[in-house]
Order: structure tokens, then sequence, then C-alpha cells
């Protein structure tokens, strides 16, 4: 009969192994561990028959309790709509007026119209709607084409400079480029436009420039943006005389816009998002600049 050996240190038997003088101790699995691993692989199998688990070829296993988390999540879809159904239906077809004087439907509109603005326009406008390079500011109350929630809302409708028939069009010419300006001509008319924007840069050294730069304003430019070079929002042409531009106002972009010209685009949403999720929006980006300081 074989005659265990046992550690003297511990008392517990070996068995038998050793490595470089040291002797594994034949110790047991803890009980703890040993109920712990009996009960979650009794809880899985268990979990097999009761929920869905193995796939079989072109179906799986049901489970007893029938849980289907696409149904479950259609669900969710179905009830969260259906909650929401009552002041969307108000959005999609009060006049604005009514709605903007509505607190209460506008605090929902700022709640709902950010999460719409984060997913749909914050990668061009920024999240905060502050916009960025070649993206225009839609909180400092400047707008190219009416900041008003009905012209906010067709603007989002056909887009601009897009393929939808009633798009809004609006490009700026490249003068120079086109040589429908000189070189001297170019840099004279933005001279001048940037002066408008920097009276200090009207000095005794520049005022000739600036003159010039007036005079090809007139004739070239002034159609769209206006002789006060105000803007005009039935074609989309900036305000030149504020300190808001979407390419940039100092002088070398200035130049580089007359000679090369601009073009901006955004896309049509008339197919991508509801009538209601377009006027929330329309209303949420109408309120981001009226509730600036």
């Amino acid at each position: 009969m074989e005659v265990s050996e046992r550690d003297p240190v511990s008392g517990r038997e070996t068995t038998g192994h050793e490595w470089n003088g040291i002797k594994e101790l034949d110790t047991p699995v803890p009980r703890g561990v040993l109920i712990f691993l009996i009960v979650t692989h009794i809880w899985a199998i268990a979990w097999w028959f009761f929920v869905p688990a193995w796939p079989l070829g072109t179906t799986y296993t049901k489970g007893v309790f029938g849980i289907d988390q696409k149904t479950t999540v259609e669900a969710q879809v179905v009830e969260a709509q259906h909650a929401r159904s009552g002041w969307m239906s108000r959005i999609g077809t009060e006049p604005y007026d009514a709605i903007l004087a509505d607190e209460a439907l506008m605090e929902t509109v700022r709640n709902t119209g950010r999460q719409l603005f984060g997913d749909n326009c914050a990668a061009c406008h920024g999240r905060d709607g502050k916009g960025r390079a070649n993206y225009p500011d839609l909180t400092d109350d400047d707008w190219l084409w009416g900041g008003g929630p009905q012209l906010i809302e067709q603007t989002m409708r056909v887009g601009i400079n897009t393929r939808h028939p009633e798009s809004r069009i609006g490009q700026m010419p490249a003068f120079g480029r086109d040589q429908m300006l000189d070189r001297s001509q170019v840099r004279n008319v933005a001279a001048y436009v940037y002066s408008l924007a920097h009276p200090d840069y009207s000095t005794p050294e520049n005022v000739e420039r600036i003159k010039a730069g007036r005079e090809v304003f007139i004739t070239t430019c002034a159609a769209c943006h206006g002789e006060d070079a105000e803007g005009k929002r039935d074609v989309g042409a900036p305000n030149l005389t504020d300190s808001s531009w979407i390419y940039g106002g100092d002088l070398d972009t200035i130049v580089v816009s007359v000679h090369g010209g601009r073009q901006g685009h955004m896309p049509t949403w008339d197919e991508r998002l509801t009538t209601a999720e377009i006027r929330t929006l329309a209303l949420y980006v109408h309120d981001l600049g009226t509730q600036q300081p």
C-alpha cells in the first residue's frame, strides 16, 4: 500500500509532483469556488432553455420565455413615438407664432432639437451651432437667406445649391480667375470690402485704393450685395459690413474669395426628416440666434 507524503509545514498531502525541489500540494478546490462554478453552470444551462440561445441554420432556439430583443426594441420605439405624437403633431401643424408663444412647447423643442441638431447638423455647424471654417455660425442672428422659422424650414427642405427643383441658388463668381477683373481691381475691391468692417484701415495711404475699389464694387458687386454692401437675403448674398464671415474676413482671404469665387452647399432634408422634425429644427435654429445676449 502506497503511503502518501505529507508536507511538514502545512500538513497537507502532496501530489507526488516535484519541480526543482518544489513539491505540489494536493489542495482541494475551495468549497465556495466549487459552489459558484456549479451554480453558474446550472444557470447557463437553464438560460439556454429560457431565452433565445442557439442558431439552427435559418432560425434559432426561441426560448421558453419567448424573449426577442428586436421585438422589444420595436415595441419601445412604438411606445416612444406614441408618447411624442401629441406635441410632434402640434409642431408639425400649428403656426410658428403659436409655438413660439408656448414656452412649455418651446422647451420641448429645445430638448428635442438639440438631439436632432447633433445628429444631422453638428458635423458642419458644430455641436453648439457656432459654425467653423467655411460653415456659417447659426447663433449670431446674421442670416444669408433669412432667420425666421418659415425661411429656415424652406432652406432645410430644398437645400442650397442642390438638385432639388426649388433649391436655393447662391454663388459668387470667380472674378479674377475668370478674368472679369484684373489683379489690381481684385485687390482694390478687396481693400474696399475690408475697410467696411475695419474703418481704421482707411488711412491716407489706402484712401485712393479704397476709392478705386468702391467703383469696382458698385459696378460688379452691388447687384447682389447692395450698394450699401449690407447684403440681400433674397439671393443669399451676405452682409459685408459686419464681423460675421463664413470664409474669413481678413484682407488676404477676401482677395482669395474675389479671385476664385465661393459656392456653398447645404443638403436637402425633405426626404431625410419628417415635417415635424424639420420644423422642430427650424424652431431650434431660430432660437439659437435669438437667445444670444
